[in-house]
């Protein structure tokens, strides 16, 4: 099915999120209809959204009227289990596709596609055992990163060795799940391109954004980001690799390290990404609006950007801060509708026009 789907489709999209949120505005605006997916009750997507289903992923029959409803599914996080897309993906499209989420949804299986490319990443290694790590940091060194292949994120799942000494705790900490050591990397700082493609191959990529983070959480994303010409043009081919690749539809966010040695990628997210939250006050059609364009078949919009944006996170007690920020010129709010703050918890972002 590779028409574009007419307006007043229903969109379903697993995972009930603040994307999926801004997911659900973006389609709206565009005359579609939304159903959510979502185990937790109350989810912020359901403000927004024609339909909610409130049931676990392993509840076929849910999952099936799920399906039967909608016209086209796509999903705001990697880790739906694969019996539950098994299931969906015999009743509709899945967009983007099953090998994107299964590349992503793995660290090995990521860094080995995108080294098949010929793109660069941090030097890794599988560890399952003891010995499986003290032969990986034998290779690799010290300073290094383990991290569990599946399900970390924020920070979560992680454990920095500062020496073999530490091997015994850092495995200690993934709990037995099999993990991946990453080599640090030295580099300037890091940049993310928020990329696009169509249903009919068409590309389109946003300019890169430069990303600060604290305690392993996104806090600010800085455009335009400290960049050659020769460098922003690098970001934008590479991103485009990636999808031409997989045959992708739908954003992606493409994580890059920049070095002495050139780009390298960090990791990529096949979804609509934090670090593109810019677009919204940058861009006439920002990345969520562009995800629910690729999926329906529409043609991808211009992201060209018309603004400066500093796009900083709203985490955890910051919620506090919406008054004096409300009444910030040149300030966007966009607030995620979460009933309680708690630390490290994503509760809305802010951005800042700062020149044109």
């Amino acid at each position: 099915m590779n028409e574009a789907l007419p307006l007043g489709a229903m969109i379903g999209i697993l995972g009930g999120g603040q994307l999926g949120r801004m997911l659900s505005v973006a389609a709206a605006r565009l005359g579609f209809r939304t159903h959510i997916y979502e185990p937790s009750a109350n989810p912020p997507a359901a403000h927004v959204a024609d339909r909610l289903t409130t049931a676990s992923y392993d509840d076929a029959e849910a999952l099936r009227a799920f399906a039967q409803s909608v016209d086209v599914i796509t999903y705001e996080f990697e880790n739906i289990p694969t019996a539950a897309l098994d299931l969906l993906e015999s009743l509709r499209p899945i967009r983007p596709n099953r090998r994107a989420l299964a590349v992503s949804q793995e660290r090995i299986a990521e860094k080995d596609f995108l080294t098949s490319l010929g793109l660069t990443t941090a030097p890794y290694a599988a560890v399952t055992t003891l010995e499986d790590l003290h032969t990986a940091l034998a290779r690799i060194g010290t300073p290094s990163i383990l991290k569990t292949c599946r399900l970390g994120y924020d920070g979560k799942g992680q454990a920095r060795l500062h020496s073999p000494a530490d091997a015994e705790s850092a495995l200690a900490q993934m709990d037995g799940a099999p993990a991946v050591l990453e080599g640090f990397v030295s580099f300037t700082h890091e940049v993310s391109v928020i990329a696009a493609r169509g249903l009919d191959g068409s590309v389109a990529c946003y300019d890169p954004g430069e990303n600060v983070h604290r305690d392993g959480i996104l806090h600010t994303t800085t455009l335009p980001a400290k960049l050659t010409n020769a460098q922003r043009t690098d970001a934008v081919l590479l991103a485009a690799r990636i999808l031409n690749a997989l045959e992708y539809v739908g954003v992606m966010g493409v994580e890059l390290f920049v070095t002495p040695q050139g780009l390298l990628v960090n990791e990529i997210a096949p979804r609509v990404h934090n670090s593109g939250h810019w677009t919204q006050n940058g861009c006439a059609v920002d990345q969520f609006e562009q995800h629910i364009r690729a999926v329906t078949g529409w043609p991808l919009g211009d992201g060209s950007r018309f603004a400066d944006v500093v796009m900083e996170n709203l985490i955890g007690d910051d919620i506090a801060r919406i008054p004096a920020l409300a009444r910030e010129k040149n300030a966007a709010l966009h607030l995620y509708g979460k009933s309680e703050a708690r630390p490290g918890r994503k509760m809305g972002h802010v951005n800042r026009i700062i020149g044109r």
